[in-house]
């Protein structure tokens, strides 16, 4: 399990976190959830390895993550960025650098990491597409594309920065179907999200962040309860009884 103590981080001298303490526990799906610039991104980089705190540390396993090599991290924790280039390479190709972290040098795919590999693809619906280069795929696919990369790490954790951006809705639906299924196998899965209604359906606990303090993190419907989304977002919250369970709408 990864957990963030007393978190403080920044750019400079500047924080953007403050005092942040959260765990990402498996077989549970994450959303970071607030406002533009309230630190989300930073949040995750900062578990990652790839921003040194100011104050506090970050442990895998009760283990302190500047004691870890980056390969270590690696083996323990993937990430879907926000933005990435698009390399003119077929899809398995691109899933298969997933394994690179369990790979020694020179780095030579084995019958297991095609396996893996295979079994990612399946995971995340994009199996058909194995062959097809790249940029020959709409965003929605691409995105599958990179998430069965990060599965293929085969890590415990799953950090991704709003993975549903620029995708249509059908495509949003099922990549967070993919993640939800990530976390009934077992992993943690950390998501930054901007769409508040999809955070409360398919997370099971909610990180709200605000000028870089964490206000509250909770199950769905006690963040609903709370009215500190209301607070922290100017928005209004209903929810809505359906056959299906309490949905909610965010209205001005």
């Amino acid at each position: 399990m990864i957990i963030c103590k007393h978190v403080t981080a920044g750019y400079g001298k500047q924080p953007v976190l403050q005092d942040i303490t959260l765990s990402f526990r498996p077989g549970e799906v994450m959303a970071v959830i607030g406002p533009n610039g309230c630190g989300k991104s930073t949040l995750l980089r900062t578990a990652l390895g790839l921003l040194k705190p100011m104050s506090g540390e970050v442990c895998y396993d009760e283990v302190p993550i500047d004691r870890l090599s980056v390969r270590e991290i690696a083996r323990k924790a993937a990430f879907l960025t926000q933005s990435r280039d698009t390399p003119n390479i077929p899809v398995e190709k691109l899933v298969l650098h997933g394994r690179f972290p369990w790979l020694g040098f020179p780095r030579q795919y084995g019958k297991r990491d095609r396996e893996i590999a295979k079994a990612a693809m399946e995971s995340t619906n994009c199996l058909g597409l194995a062959e097809k280069m790249l940029p020959e795929l709409s965003g929605g696919q691409r995105q599958e594309v990179y998430l069965a990369m990060t599965i293929a790490q085969t890590t415990k954790t799953l950090f991704m920065d709003e993975p549903t951006t620029y995708l249509d809705i059908c495509n949003q639906l099922q990549l967070l179907q993919s993640a939800r299924k990530a976390a009934d196998e077992g992993k943690a899965v950390v998501m930054v999200l901007h769409d508040i209604p999809q955070a409360l359906l398919f997370a099971d606990r909610i990180a709200l962040l605000q000028n870089g303090r964490l206000v509250l993190c909770d199950v769905p419907e006690k963040v609903a309860a709370s009215g500190k989304i209301e607070e922290v977002f100017s928005v209004r919250l209903t929810s809505i009884e359906t056959p299906e369970g309490v949905r909610y709408l965010c209205g001005l």
